[in-house]
C-alpha cells in the first residue's frame, strides 16, 4: 500500500503493508530487509491483530532528514497518518535500533517493545561496514553469514542485496544510514525505556551475538524478558518463524513469563 501525505509542505510517500484488525503491531525490517522477511509473522498475527509493516525509506530518499532520526520521524508520521493511538513495536537488526529510538522519543505510543537481533550496541560484518561492490560471491557469503542454516538463502535474496550495493544511488543512501547507526550507540537510550520489552535472539546469531542480548537486558530499565531460539541466526522471523511467532504470541498473551530457551 502506498499512501501520499499531502498535509506537509513536501509530500511524503508512505509505502507499507497492512493486514488484519484489532490491536496494532508494527514490524520494522533491517538494513537490507523487505516485506517478505515478515511473511510468516504477518500471516500468523493478522488473524487477531492489525499488522503494519512499513518499507523503511532507506534507499529512495523519501525522508527529509538523513540517518536514523529521519527513519524515526518517518515512522511517527506514518503512525499519525494512520491515526494509531498506541501499538506494539517489533524491530529486527537496524529496525530494532529505530524501534529503540522511537520508544524513547514517543514512550506514550508503544505498548510493548520487541527487539530481535537488534542493532545499536554492536554489530559485525555487514551491520558494521558496507560490503564490497561487484563481487557476487562475497555478497552471497555475507548473506549466508546472517543465518545459522544457510539453506534459507535463496538466489533472489542474494540478488536483492547485490543489486542494492551495486546501485550508486542506493549505496550512497545505505552508507549514510550505516554511518548514522554506527555513530548512534543506544546505551543511554535503553536506560530511559520503561516500556515492557521482549528480547528474542538466535543462539547462533553472529552479527549481534548472544552476549549483546544480555547487555540489552542489563541496560533496559523496564520489565525485560529474554527468549533464546536454538539453531537460529540473526533473523529468527525468517529462519525459525514458527518458534518466533510462538514466543511473540505467548508474550502478547501473558506479557510476563520466565526466562526460557526455545528449541
Amino acid at each position: 500500500m502506498i499512501f501520499n501525505n499531502k498535509k506537509s509542505e513536501k509530500r511524503t510517500i508512505f509505502n507499507f503493508h497492512e493486514k488484519g484488525t484489532g490491536e496494532a503491531i508494527i514490524f520494522l525490517h533491517g538494513l537490507f530487509g523487505e516485506l517478505s522477511n515478515w511473511k510468516a509473522t504477518i500471516d500468523h498475527f493478522s488473524k487477531n491483530y492489525r499488522v503494519i509493516v512499513p518499507i523503511l525509506p532507506i534507499y529512495d530518499g523519501a525522508i527529509q532528514k538523513d540517518g536514523l532520526d529521519g527513519l524515526v520521524n518517518y515512522l511517527h508520521d506514518l503512525v499519525t497518518e494512520l491515526n494509531i493511538d498506541r501499538f506494539n513495536l517489533v524491530g529486527n537488526s537496524l529496525g530494532g535500533q529505530v524501534a529503540i529510538l522511537y520508544s524513547v522519543a514517543y514512550p506514550e505510543k508503544v505498548i510493548r517493545l520487541v527487539l530481535t537481533g537488534s542493532a545499536g550496541l554492536y554489530e559485525s560484518t555487514m551491520g558494521a561496514s558496507y560490503p564490497k561492490r561487484g563481487d557476487y560471491a562475497y555478497i552471497e557469503d555475507r548473506v549466508r553469514y546472517t543465518f545459522h542454516n544457510d539453506k534459507i538463502v535463496t538466489k533472489n535474496l542474494v540478488d536483492q542485496v547485490f543489486e542494492t550495493v551495486n546501485d550508486v544511488r542506493k549505496s550512497i543512501r545505505v552508507i549514510k544510514i550505516v554511518r548514522s547507526a554506527n555513530g548512534n550507540n543506544v546505551s543511554e537510550a535503553l536506560k530511559q525505556i520503561t516500556t515492557p520489552t521482549l528480547l528474542v535472539w538466535g543462539r547462533q546469531d553472529r552479527i549481534t551475538p548472544l552476549d549483546v542480548a544480555y547487555r540489552f537486558k542489563k541496560l533496559l530499565s523496564g520489565n525485560t524478558e529474554l527468549r533464546i531460539i536454538e539453531e537460529c541466526g540473526h533473523a529468527p522471523m525468517m529462519e525459525r518463524p514458527e518458534q518466533f511467532n510462538e514466543v511473540l504470541e505467548n508474550y502478547f498473551n501473558t506479557e510476563t513469563f520466565a526466562y526460557a530457551h526455545v528449541g
